[in-house]
């Protein structure tokens, strides 16, 4: 394991049991918790993204202020979905956003999932093309993305501009040199994963994803990543690709911990429908001691196989408590599971 990072959903909810009672709680608080990890020697602060939900929605806002709070965590999203974006603006907002953080952003996008409403993204003012989903729909503004990150001229330019052009055809503007190859797909599928891996993108899957041959969630993950490399090398790309794996991971260490976590209840993978046809199969969380923790994910094929573990932390909980459940794993479990 090269690398460990915390994925925040950033819920936030009136209610007084919550530390993160409004958006601009959840917000703030992001950006401390980014701070605070930095501090600790985490690689990396990533958020969730969901629309129409008391969730983080707009990401760049939040990415570029925490690319401007911090100097050396890597900083991205889990994921965000494509079937909602202007791929255009987006990498507008995305090429500023990794300038401000001089470079550290690692965005991860994806086709989506079930949302709060029916087809939200046709309230964002889009369709899928004709005899098309909304999923082939995702997957062609990931594309358009992919393509003008590289920077290429494709605009003719206007022959009396306001200012002075650069000759050719223009590009976007802010353009953040490598970001391209920062991009992650969350893949929830086999054949996601090797879609991805075709299209140079670096692979992220979640606790989540479809159940392709009833075994346990944690081989068939690791199927799914063993899939993608697979693909990617025959794909001929040049570089090393990365592959992070998410998982909720709580050390018993007080308690605190004991009171929230300590009852069991998620120590094994479930399987439902995120939709009329889709089976999936959710993996298992994981809350020990240490030396049991140690153990349990050393047998877990998916954190084997990747470079990166992405720790889901419970952000309603408060910025002080997360600092600490990120704090035991780095300091009593990763350790052991080869990180540093």
């Amino acid at each position: 394991m090269k690398k460990i990072g915390f994925l925040s959903f950033g819920h936030w909810t009136p209610s007084p049991q919550s530390e993160t009672r409004s958006a601009g709680d959840t917000l703030l608080q992001s950006i401390d918790l980014a701070v605070a990890a930095e501090e600790l020697g985490a690689d990396g602060a990533y958020f969730r993204v969901h629309h129409f939900a008391r969730q983080l929605a707009s990401p760049f806002p939040l990415l570029a202020a925490v690319g401007a709070r911090t100097s050396k965590i890597e900083i991205g999203t889990g994921v965000i979905d494509m079937r909602y974006e202007n791929p255009l603006y987006m990498a507008e907002d995305a090429g500023s956003a990794d300038l401000i953080s001089k470079g550290r952003l690692q965005l991860g996008i994806s086709r989506g999932s079930p949302e709060q409403v029916i087809d939200g993204w046709r309230h964002f003012g889009y369709q899928p093309p004709e005899g098309g989903t909304d999923a082939d729909m995702g997957r062609r503004h990931a594309e358009v993305f992919l393509d003008v990150l590289r920077g290429q001229g494709f605009a003719k330019p206007n022959p009396r501009p306001m200012f002075p052009n650069p000759p050719g055809l223009l590009r976007l503007e802010p353009f953040s040199e490598g970001l391209r190859e920062r991009i992650w797909w969350g893949a929830g599928s086999n054949a996601t994963a090797v879609w991805a891996a075709e299209k140079g993108m670096n692979l992220q899957s979640s606790t989540l994803k479809d159940d392709e041959t009833g075994e346990p969630f944690h081989i068939q993950q690791a199927k799914q990543i063993r899939a993608y490399r697979e693909a990617w090398k025959a794909a001929g790309h040049e570089r090393t690709p990365r592959v992070s794996v998410s998982r909720s991971v709580f050390a018993l260490m007080d308690a605190r911990d004991r009171a929230y976590f300590g009852r069991g209840g998620k120590e094994e993978d479930s399987v439902g429908f995120i939709d009329e046809n889709t089976r999936a199969i959710f993996g298992r969380g994981y809350a020990a001691e240490p030396e049991a923790l140690i153990k349990q994910l050393a047998e877990d094929e998916a954190v084997a196989e990747a470079d990166t573990l992405l720790l889901t932390v419970p952000n309603q909980l408060g910025v002080d408590y997360n600092v600490h459940v990120i704090e035991s794993i780095l300091k009593h479990v990763a350790p052991a599971l080869g990180w540093r």
